[in-house]
Parts: C-alpha cells; structure tokens; sequence
C-alpha cells in the first residue's frame, strides 16, 4: 500500500504565490526570424499573450544614399533590398525615374525586364518554400529542393547579367545588354525544371497532412483587417482579395500578356502558402508569354539618354507588384542630377507592422510559423 498522502491530506499553502507571464527573446541572431529581425513573446505558459516586434538592426539609410548620388550610380543599392528579387527592385526604381524624366523604354528592352523580373518573383517564391518548410517541420528537405531550382535561376541570370544575386542589369532607359544568343533555350530549359520543382514542393508540402494541420487555420486575416492593416501582395490576397498591381495599375508590357490572379479564402498561414505557390505557375505562364511575343530584335537601351541626367521639377508616385507586395516609390525632383526625395514603400515592413496581432492567442510554436507566412527580407523592410 502507497504511504504518500492524498492531496486532501496535504496542507497546500497557496497564498503569496503569483502566475507570471515570461518573456522570450526571439533574435536578432536567430534562424527562425530569417535574418537580423528580433520579437519579444511575452506567454502564458505555451499561449503567446503579446507580441513585440524590434526592427532595424539593417538600417543602411538608402533613401539618403539615393539623394546623394545622381540617377544612375544609386541602381547599385536597390537590388540589395529584396535582395531575393533583385531585378523587381531595380525594375521598380527605373521606371519612377523614367516616369519621373519622361523617358521611353524601347519595346525589347520592356519584354527582359518582365523576364527578370518574374524570373526574380520565381526566385523569391523558392526561398520561401524551402524556409517556411523548414520552419513548419519538413527539416532540410525543402530547402534542397528549393535551392535546386534557384541555383538554376541564379546561372540564367548571371548569363544574362554578369551577375547572380546583384546583377544591376536594368538601367534608366533599358537594361545594359542584349540577351544572349541561346537565352530563349536556356530560359525554357529553366521553366521546365521550375515547374517539376513547383511539383516536387507540391508532393512535399501542399498534401502533407502534418503541413496542413500546422497552418490550416492558424493565424486567419479578413480583408477588411488586411486593408486596415496595410497588407498587399500574397498577405492580402490570401484573403480573398483580388488586388495585383499588375493588373489594378499596369505597367511596363503586363496590359498585353495573360495570368490569373491567385486568392485564397480565409487569409491563414495555408493560404499565404498556396498563393505563392499559384503565383510561381503564372510567372511561368507570363515568362513563356513574353519568350512567344518579345521582338526578336531591336534596341534595348534608349540611344537618346544624356550621358548625366538631369530632372528639372517634377514629382511621382510609382507602384509594383514586388514579392513581398506593392513596392512603391514616391520621388521628387527639383533640378540637378540627383533627387531631391526617394521614398521607398517596402510591404514587407507593412506586413510585420501587423505581427502582433497575428500571432497574439497562438502558441509558441505557431508564432515562429506565422512570422515565416509573411515572407520577409530584412534589406527591404529596414532599408
């Protein structure tokens, strides 16, 4: 027979003691935050009851930088905010200068700029299959399969560019150089191999019953929160809002080629999953598009560019659909060779400014999982 006494038996003292919420340290060094970003998790046990995000540890004052060099030498930062789409970034800082100068693009120049950049949205869609798979649970496997396919990209592009990951292939007017002669075949070559990529994550990820438990209905977002809460690009349309800028304000040659635009239902973390996934086959779609209709010759390069531009007073505002979401650009010129203000709206720092009310109710474990949904690239969000 047991000696221990029952519960009734003991004399349990529970007055002076108090439950008190811990604080976790989340970063800035850490792999779950995908780069030098830093959340405190205040929990209740497991149960996160707030959230406070610290961002700015990769500040590098590009807006600054911008409006202290001319129009040409400031394309070399650019890239290296979403640097995981560096020819959206470099797209989009073009075309508020050529909109801001009044600067055509000739029609060849304007289909690679497509190319690349959907190319760049592929690539930055891979990234985050392989990362959100790994934070979810598949371990390494996600991140083979999606570094196989950017490793292809990344060769494609340093054909095309001289460089992989910062290739400053755009200019004010154009992009530097023509394609090469064999880029049609490589390129298809490359879409084939994305597309059995966008399968393998597909087999891995998208029926995995274990993924599907983790991130079906956790952390829902209605579309009218998402527009309270400045969401664009995959974030709101996960919610069932079919808002791209390609279409809501097109640019550059998106007018003329065909893609549907990828919505989910009820805005969770699956959600945010399969948009981007949807988004990766129309890039291929619109990529094959422009191989069919671009112009097999022709200048690339505006020939009537001064060799220092100089924009007397004028002012824009320049929206894109980046990776992350609209990635916009408000400038100001007032004479001189240099802009007078470069703003840069990055979605992804909108989309994070919504953390807390993301996570806040979840688990531990969830929060690590939503922040990773919302795909951020620390070069764009700090800038």
């Amino acid at each position: 027979m047991s000696t221990w006494p029952t519960t009734r038996e003991m004399d349990i003292e529970t007055d002076g003691f108090d439950t008190v919420d811990m604080s976790i340290n989340v970063g800035p060094q850490h792999p779950a935050t995908h780069g030098v970003f830093r959340m405190v998790l205040t929990v209740d046990g497991e149960r996160v009851v707030d959230c406070e995000p610290y961002i700015g540890y990769l500040h590098r004052g590009l807006e600054k930088l911008t409006e202290n060099a001319d129009y040409r030498q400031s394309m070399g930062w650019w890239d290296r905010t979403d640097y995981l789409a560096g020819m959206c970034c470099e797209g989009a800082y073009c075309m508020a200068v050529e909109k801001l100068a009044g600067i055509e693009v000739p029609d060849r120049a304007e289909y690679i700029r497509v190319i690349m950049m959907e190319l760049s949205r592929i690539n930055s869609h891979f990234m985050f299959f392989g990362a959100f798979g790994a934070d979810v649970g598949s371990m390494g496997t996600s991140f083979i399969y999606g570094w196989r396919e950017r490793e292809r990209i990344y060769d494609l592009m340093e054909e095309v560019a001289g460089d992989r990951m910062f290739p400053t292939y755009f200019r004010i007017g154009g992009v530097t150089m023509d394609l090469p002669d064999n880029f049609e075949q490589r390129c298809r070559w490359v879409l084939d191999s994305v597309k059995k990529g966008l399968e393998d994550f597909d087999g891995l990820l998208t029926g995995n019953e274990v993924f599907i438990e983790r991130c079906r209905d956790l952390s829902p977002v209605t579309p009218e929160q998402g527009i309270n809460w400045g969401l664009t690009g995959p974030m709101l349309r996960a919610t069932g809002l079919k808002w791209d800028i390609r279409r809501a304000e097109p640019y550059s040659i998106y007018p003329h080629l065909k893609f549907e635009i990828p919505v989910g239902r009820q805005g969770d973390v699956f959600d945010r999953y399969m948009v981007r996934m949807a988004e990766a086959y129309q890039s291929v779609r619109i990529i094959e598009q422009c191989l069919d209709e671009m112009p097999k010759s022709g200048l690339v390069l505006n020939p009537s560019l001064p060799k220092t531009l100089r924009v007397n007073d004028a002012e824009c505002y320049l929206r894109t659909e980046g990776t992350k979401g609209e990635y916009s650009i408000y400038a100001i010129a007032k004479g001189g060779n240099k802009p007078y203000r470069m703003k840069l709206r990055s979605p992804a720092f909108c989309s994070l400014s919504a953390l807390r009310e993301m996570v806040v109710g979840t688990y531990v474990a969830d929060a690590i999982i939503i922040l990773g949904s919302i795909d951020i690239v620390l070069g764009e969000v700090d800038k």
